[in-house]
């Protein structure tokens, strides 16, 4: 029996040890893409890997009816970026990183997002245009904070006209919605998502501050004037004679009313009188006479 060497046996382990450590290593599995919800993401989820082109900032949607399968993910219609109202200097060392949040001289940014979950055939939105919408607002916790369909005195729809045409130049509905319905065609319908600042910055009725906004709505029509069902005609008036339209307005006492030659129609109310009787009743006669 051939013996071998302790030599041979460290030469041997040697050789083989190359082979033996690249197959032996356990290779990491890649990172799974992070997943988004439809139609958004959730929590710390929408700050991580967000496919090019979709919203990053997003509430959490998750307990907001879910959109149908396969629904485009969220998308920026614009995004606005305040600028530091101040600047810091001479920070000393002892201050956190955390300074400028603190006292609220950071910049800010936020995005108005949309989901376009049907396209429409009809026109195109034009703006300054009135437009009529079926829409249903949630807040972020899946509270149904209002509806068109409330409002069945105005058709369950909501009617407003586009840009600041409001007394003063005010927009008549929150900046999100004013501003969100570009692009969008009659018929189509759409997910807004709506951060706080183009809402209701210090809350309203069910909005608490500060809170986020998602609106599905359908845009059904838009017109050069305000479609509104005008409010009914109240009923003429009467005047004393029955005839409609002739308003109960004070006669003086003795005025005529008569037209007068050449009028085609009385212009003064008719003043009912009681009659004089013919002859005024005589004073009666004394019991006796009166003595001198």
């Amino acid at each position: 029996m051939k013996t071998i060497s302790p030599l041979s046996i460290l030469a041997l382990s040697l050789a083989v040890l190359p082979g033996t450590a690249q197959t032996a290593a356990p290779t990491k599995p890649a990172a799974a893409p992070a997943k988004t919800a439809v139609g958004g993401s959730t929590g710390a989820t929408a700050k991580k890997a967000v496919a090019p082109g979709c919203s990053k900032d997003l509430p959490d949607l998750s307990k907001v009816p879910a959109l149908p399968a396969g629904t485009a993910c969220a998308k920026p219609l614009y995004t606005i970026t305040l600028p530091s109202p101040a600047t810091l200097s001479n920070v000393s060392p002892m201050e956190g990183p955390d300074l400028a949040e603190s006292l609220g001289t950071k910049a800010s940014s936020f995005t108005l997002s949309y989901i376009d979950t049907k396209v429409g055939t009809g026109p195109l939105a034009q703006p300054k245009k009135w437009y009529s919408l079926h829409y249903t607002g949630y807040l972020p916790n899946g509270t149904v904070f209002d509806a068109s369909s409330n409002h069945p005195e105005n058709g369950s729809l909501l009617i407003f006209q586009q840009g600041p045409s409001g007394p003063l130049g005010r927009r008549s509905v929150i900046p999100g919605w004013d501003t969100g319905i570009s692009g969008m065609r009659v018929g189509g319908k759409r997910r807004l998502i709506i951060p706080y600042q183009l809402g209701y910055p210090s809350g309203s009725g069910q909005i608490p501050a500060k809170s986020w906004l998602i609106f599905d709505l359908e845009l059904v029509a838009q017109n050069d004037t305000n479609p509104s069902p005008a409010p009914p005609t109240p009923p003429a008036a009467s005047g004393p004679n029955g005839r409609p339209g002739i308003p109960m307005k004070p006669v003086p006492s003795g005025a005529t009313t008569g037209a007068g030659s050449g009028a085609s129609a009385p212009t003064v109310t008719i003043q009912p009188q009681t009659a004089a009787p013919a002859t005024a009743p005589a004073p009666p006669a004394p019991a006796t006479a009166p003595k001198p």
